[in-house]
């Protein structure tokens, strides 16, 4: 099985090599940070699927029927309305304006203290969030490919850090000469490989159970884990609590999220990229419910053939996978699904890390510098955020607790709330605000959502969900109003 994995791995990195080498044949600034503008909106789109689930998805979506049954899908309903928000709000003024980091746009509205601002959250939320995910796929890795080390703590820690390493390097090999313009076209062939993988496993395990198609969809759609809607107020699972918190995930975490916009801001016109957006989101609900099914029929597997269920709904797959269960090919479409999904989301993080190093912080392309220089300061920044994805994952394997994944994503509604305040303050409001005030704000948001989190149940026995982010947002807002009339 180790062999058949690594063998696996090898072959799928030369083909990104070879993607890579073929369409990577201009190393410069403009290439790797807007691919030239002249990306097909229908490849972009088709690749962000695959970077919008990262390895942490492919392996935990399946999970989560287990105590959620599919009232994920309610969430990703609400995505759609957010796309479209993102489609045609968003995007019409990114590309008015002609960007290549969204976070310019701060600047121009508010000031220079407001740009850095938002990239600092920018900067902060995508490193530790990405990271994370990644993290927990190089766990999986190992547990697979050097499972005698797992025993002795010492060389345990040594595979782990060397193992991470080697998976760093191989995104920055595929990714450091043309960026953004090798990842369109890398991203498009992942997200084909996970769909290709998620149906070869859900075709494995129908198989095991002895169903064919019909029989498959019945089993799915009479299990009490299929259950969709969930109407119970009190529950963090409520309708209206997920669809709406949907809405405004999609619109931080992909229309304010430099990651997802910058190959959006590749393609060749406005309208292609609003066709990108709406096709990318009308795709996004059947894949979660494919994953989403997929975790019923694993559950229907285990009670079928009398499988211990593990404490986590995160290790199922991977025990079905590592305990033979599913049988030995299907690690080839197990490695390929996670690995796809894991490479399609970390290389578009680094390089969009990168992008806003360099454009927001750094500020390459206002200082006076030749086009040689800045390409060599963009190289340098992509090695630096590399090496800063090693130095994250290490943070998380020392707490030594998965946990520390749920905190990392939690903060996503801390650290995407000042900028989805900022954003809607800007576009929906004419005053001016004192610049120099707007880190405070930014900052005093989340500390105050901090400290209603943790009371809430306490005082009010309530427990806030994913609706911290719009909550997060508005006391950004009242926050910016109040520094709006300083400025007068």
């Amino acid at each position: 099985m180790t062999l058949l994995m690594l063998a696996t791995l090898v072959v799928y990195f030369l083909l990104l090599l070879w993607i890579s080498r073929r369409s990577g044949r201009r190393g410069d600034n403009d290439t790797f940070f807007r691919a030239g503008r002249q990306s097909p909106w229908w490849m972009v789109g088709f690749g962000m699927i695959g970077a919008s689930i990262s390895g942490v998805s492919f392996i935990s979506v399946p999970g989560w029927v287990g105590s959620t049954g599919m009232t994920y899908l309610q969430m990703c309903a609400g995505f759609f309305f957010g796309y479209l928000v993102v489609a045609f709000v968003l995007l019409p003024l990114y590309y008015k304006l002609g960007l290549t980091s969204i976070y310019a746009y701060l600047g121009q509205r508010f000031g220079r203290q407001s740009h850095r601002t938002g990239a600092f959250f920018f900067l902060l939320s995508k490193l530790t969030g990405a990271a994370a995910r990644l993290y927990l796929v190089c766990l999986v890795l190992q547990q697979f490919l050097l499972p005698r080390v797992t025993d002795n703590a010492l060389l345990d820690g040594i595979s782990f850090v060397a193992l991470s390493a080697v998976v760093l390097v191989l995104i920055w090999v595929y990714t450091r000469r043309s960026g953004i313009f090798t990842i369109v076209r890398t991203d498009a062939v992942q997200t084909l490989c996970l769909l290709l993988a998620l149906v070869m496993m859900i075709v494995i395990v129908a198989d095991r159970l002895g169903l064919d198609f019909s029989g498959t969809v019945r089993t799915v759609a009479e299990s009490p884990m299929a259950q969709i809607f969930e109407w119970d107020p009190a529950s963090r699972q409520n309708f209206w609590r997920q669809f709406l918190s949907g809405v405004f995930i999609v619109i931080v975490m992909t229309g304010l999220d430099q990651d997802m916009m910058q190959k959006n801001l590749t393609c060749r016109t406005l309208r292609e990229a609003q066709k990108n957006m709406c096709a990318y989101g009308a795709c996004f609900l059947p894949v979660n419910l494919l994953l989403l099914a997929f975790g019923v029929l694993l559950y229907a597997l285990c009670a079928g053939q009398g499988i211990a269920l593990p404490a986590s709904g995160d290790a199922l797959l991977p025990q079905l996978v590592a305990s033979g269960a599913l049988g030995t090919l299907v690690v080839v479409p197990f490695t390929i699904g996670i690995v796809a999904a894991a490479f399609s989301s970390a290389d578009s993080a680094i390089a969009a890390l990168t992008t806003s190093c360099c454009i927001d912080l750094l500020r390459i392309e206002e200082r006076q510098l030749t086009a040689a220089r800045q390409a060599a300061v963009r190289r340098r920044v992509h090695l630096a955020m590399s090496a800063a994805f090693l130095v994250c994952i290490l943070l998380f394997r020392a707490a030594n607790d998965t946990n520390v994944i749920n905190a990392v994503y939690v903060m996503a509604s801390y650290t995407y709330g000042p900028l989805l305040g900022l954003y809607a303050f800007g576009l929906c409001s004419s005053r001016k605000v004192r610049d120099g005030w707007v880190p405070v704000v930014c900052v005093a948001a989340p500390v105050v959502c901090g400290v209603l989190d943790w009371g809430a149940p306490r005082w009010w026995g309530y427990t806030f969900g994913y609706e911290l982010l719009m909550f997060n947002g508005l006391l950004t807002v009242v926050g910016l109003l109040a520094a709006s009339k300083l400025a007068q």
